[in-house]
């Protein structure tokens, strides 16, 4: 018999609006979404592991310039690009991690190396970069990091000397997967080119594990998406698999307290996907959009932005 499996995945959170999506662009992310969530489930599909399936999903949404992440990483303020991101198995709670990175193509197969190769969890700027050099990653020059869009948001965040999280349009630009394969092991990976303009070499929840990123096969696996210093503050994925593990709370009863309330309590806007050890998924969001699709070995299977 085989046991159920299932993927989620998600391209960020944030102020989505209908009014300013024309429908090209909406199929554009829908597309995106799908080929993710296929690419992973595929891998979950023909028996492979949780942690493959994430890794390959993420690649996928790093490697498509609308979202923000790997190609379509937006521009810190000296017009670089600094990238995070982290992967975690939920077998045996182990986890790889990098913060602050630039030029590498996919910065979430540096964390899976880091993780596996490494004796070390978290690896920053200069030194992620040499350790990556060693592993044979591919590294990409500043033109394939470039989009039109990213410079746009950038000029205007210059413009008014503001990250662009205290813009009119708050995108909280992540890419995420969480996965349960066969062999019931749970795992998440996330990914994330931080903020528009952002300075001093901010960090934010998604390469930190228990803040951004958490796996535990006794529970669920979780990638965030969302205003990351509040993330980090409350330490969200952590705090979901705790209150299914001591309070005994179902994945959606944990999920819905920390999103609707916890993190609305302090303003801490955004979302997250979360998968438990029964297969079950949740996508909750507290902001206008979310990016994101889901699918199963039952037949659920969606691609969806709004509520």
């Amino acid at each position: 018999m085989v046991n159920n499996f299932s993927i989620a995945v998600h391209g960020g959170a944030g102020t989505i609006l209908r009014s300013t999506m024309t429908p090209e662009l909406q199929s554009q992310y829908e597309m995106g979404l799908k080929d993710a969530v296929d690419t992973g489930y595929k891998i979950l599909e023909a028996g492979g592991s949780s942690l493959d399936a994430v890794e390959a999903a993420v690649v996928t949404l790093e490697d498509f310039p609308l979202f923000n992440a790997g190609k379509g990483a937006v521009f810190n303020n000296i017009g670089g690009h600094e990238m995070d991101a982290c992967i975690m198995s939920g077998k045996g709670l182990e986890a790889g991690a990098a913060c602050g990175v630039g030029h590498i193509k996919n910065p979430v197969k540096l964390a899976r190396a880091i993780m596996e190769r490494s004796p070390h969890v978290l690896l920053g700027g200069v030194g992620a970069e040499q350790f990556a050099k060693q592993q044979n990653l591919v590294f990409e020059d500043d033109a394939y990091f470039y989009t039109e869009q990213r410079y746009q948001q950038w000029q205007d965040a210059l413009k008014e000397d503001k990250i662009r999280l205290d813009h009119s349009e708050k995108k909280f630009g992540t890419v995420g997967a969480v996965a349960l394969d066969q062999l019931g092991n749970l795992a998440a990976a996330t990914s994330t080119g931080g903020m528009t303009n952002k300075k001093f070499g901010r960090i934010g929840d998604s390469p930190i594990p228990g803040a951004g990123t958490y796996a535990n096969n006794n529970t669920c696996a979780v990638s965030c998406t969302g205003h990351g210093e509040l993330f980090l503050r409350c330490v969200v994925a952590y705090d979901i698999s705790c209150l299914m593990e001591y309070k005994g709370l179902s994945l959606k009863e944990a999920c819905d307290l920390v999103v609707y309330d916890k993190l609305v309590k302090i303003e801490g806007e955004g979302g997250l996907i979360a998968i438990d050890k029964l297969g079950n998924m949740e996508m909750p969001f507290n902001s206008d959009g979310m990016y994101r699709a889901c699918r199963n070995n039952i037949g659920r299977y969606e691609a969806l932005i709004y509520k």
